[in-house]
Formats: C-alpha cells, sequence, structure tokens
C-alpha cells in the first residue's frame, strides 16, 4: 500500500507552507497531507490591526485563537489525522522546526500507527524538556538566541507569543532573514515571511512530552540535518539525535544532510523531496 506523508508545520506557520514540497512529493508520484494545528491555517484569529495601516496597540491586546492551546491539543488533533490516514496505508510523519515537539509527543502516544518518523531540523526534547535546551552552550550560538525586535504584547497576558511579521524594520528584516532564510533571495524571504501567522501557541511541551524509549523509540526515525541553519544550530540537532540514540541504541536515526538553512526545505523543496521520497521506498 502507498504510504502517506504526515506533514507537521513549525511555529507560526500552517499548512500552506507545506505547498511547495507537496508538489515536488506528487510529481514523484507520493501522497501527502500537511496539517494545520489548532490555532493556525484558516483556524486563526488574525486582527484587523495586523493590516496595513498597522495599530500595534491594538494589536498587542487583540484576542487570540492560539490562546490556551496546549502540546496535548496539538497531538491530539495530529493523532486523529493519522488515524484516518491509517486506513489507507503506511504513515509517515514529518515535521519542520518546532514542529518537532508536537511528533515527539505524538510518538509517544500512537507509536503503532507510525511507520516512521521524520525531523526536519527540528526539535526533539530527549533529555531535557524544549525550553531547557535554549540555554545550552549548542544553542547559544543560534540566531534567535538574541531574537529580532518583533515581540508584541505580552505572552503572560496574550495566552500566546505573537510576532509582527509584517515590520518595515529594515534592521528586524535584516536580522529575520539570517535566522531563517540567509541563502535565499530578498525577494524569497519577502515571500516566505508573508506566510507567517503572527501568533504561536505558548505550550510547547514539558517533562512528560520527552521522548520516552518504550513508546516512541519503537519507531523508525529520521533526521534531516540542515548544515547551514543559523537558528537551530547544526551542533543543537546533532546534540538531538545523539541523545536520541543514547536513549535506543538499537533504533539510532538514520542521518541526511542538506546544506541549506531553516526555511530553504520549504522554499525550494526539490532536495528534501528527493530525501523524503527515499524513505517510501523503505516502509
Amino acid at each position: 500500500m502507498t504510504a502517506t506523508y504526515v506533514l507537521i508545520h513549525g511555529s507560526n506557520s500552517n499548512s500552506f507552507g507545506w505547498a511547495p514540497l507537496q508538489r515536488e512529493l506528487a510529481l514523484l508520484g507520493h501522497r501527502s497531507l500537511a496539517v494545520d494545528l489548532p490555532g493556525h491555517g484558516f483556524g486563526a484569529a488574525c486582527s484587523p490591526a495586523y493590516q496595513a495601516p498597522q495599530d500595534l496597540a491594538a494589536f498587542a491586546e487583540s484576542p487570540s485563537a492560539s490562546a490556551g492551546v496546549t502540546l496535548a491539543d496539538c497531538v491530539e488533533h495530529v493523532a486523529g489525522i493519522v488515524r484516518r490516514a491509517r486506513e489507507h496505508g503506511p504513515v509517515i510523519a514529518v515535521a519542520h522546526s518546532r514542529g518537532g515537539a508536537t511528533l515527539t509527543a505524538l510518538g509517544n502516544a500512537i507509536p503503532d500507527l507510525l511507520s516512521r518518523i521524520v525531523y526536519v531540523s527540528a526539535w526533539c526534547p530527549v533529555e531535557l524538556p524544549l525550553g531547557g535546551y535554549l540555554t545550552t552552550p549548542e544553542f547559544a550560538t543560534s540566531a534567535l538566541a538574541d531574537p529580532p525586535d518583533v515581540l508584541v504584547g505580552d505572552p503572560a497576558a496574550l495566552g500566546t507569543i505573537r510576532m509582527n511579521w509584517r515590520t518595515a524594520d529594515p534592521l528586524a528584516l535584516a536580522a529575520l532573514k539570517h535566522a531563517t532564510l540567509a541563502d535565499g533571495t530578498d525577494a524569497e524571504f519577502l515571500a516566505f515571511l508573508g506566510t507567517l501567522e503572527p501568533d504561536e501557541n505558548l505550550d510547547a511541551g514539558g517533562e512528560n512530552d520527552r521522548a520516552r524509549a518504550g513508546t516512541w523509540g519503537r519507531v523508525p526515525r529520521t533526521y534531516v540535518r540542515l548544515t547551514e541553519d543559523t537558528s537551530m544550530p547544526i551542533a543543537l540537532q546533532d546534540r538531538f539525535i545523539e541523545e536520541a540514540d543514547s536513549l535506543t541504541p538499537d533504533n539510532p536515526f538514520d542521518v541526511r544532510s542538506l546544506p541549506m538553512s531553516h526555511a530553504m526545505f520549504l522554499v525550494r523543496p526539490a532536495e528534501g523531496a528527493a530525501v523524503l521520497a527515499e524513505l517510501a521506498d523503505e516502509v
């Protein structure tokens, strides 16, 4: 039976960002579907204050569809999609960036429904909860360790992390391009920025959402290293791989590497699609 790729987006993103990769997968003869995590996609609440001309004071207080959404909510949502897709054949779940937190918890929750899990420069908490890695030496070199000035409002009051991707500040835009798409053109970067959503769920999981040997550790897994990634440093990607392999040495990561930035996997997806296509043959 034909495998289905279930694609899990990263922070401030949505299913729409996967469209170029899905096109390439389809042209290679593969079936895929991209999910919108709760509070994302057409389920996001975008305030009129976010439009031009912007009213940042009003935007800083606008209600969010992401407020109160937990990692458990995301896992429940994706698990329901995986169950439906699994009726038609094997499922390969793929996560980019922060989507790795959902993928890890999903592997803990429904390991028997997943034929393979794939991390694309994605968070894979093993020894620490996700937030714990933000203070490690491996994250210290990240372009996000000193983040661009795009945060809007008080996350605690809003119940969400809110970003103004429509900023016209040249310094903020330059920092964002360096962090996400340093190897892309300015036009590609602005187009990518236009696909992002302002709000992201606060809850990224805690102590109980790290990889577990008895569940997540049974699922065959692949890590796609993006070696030019400045927001998820290669040292941090390698730490995730090493910790996971120590947890389940009999089921180590299948490791692939692509010389590209964090978002280039989505923007110019031909190489990434070829890597994913190889994995379908193995299941």
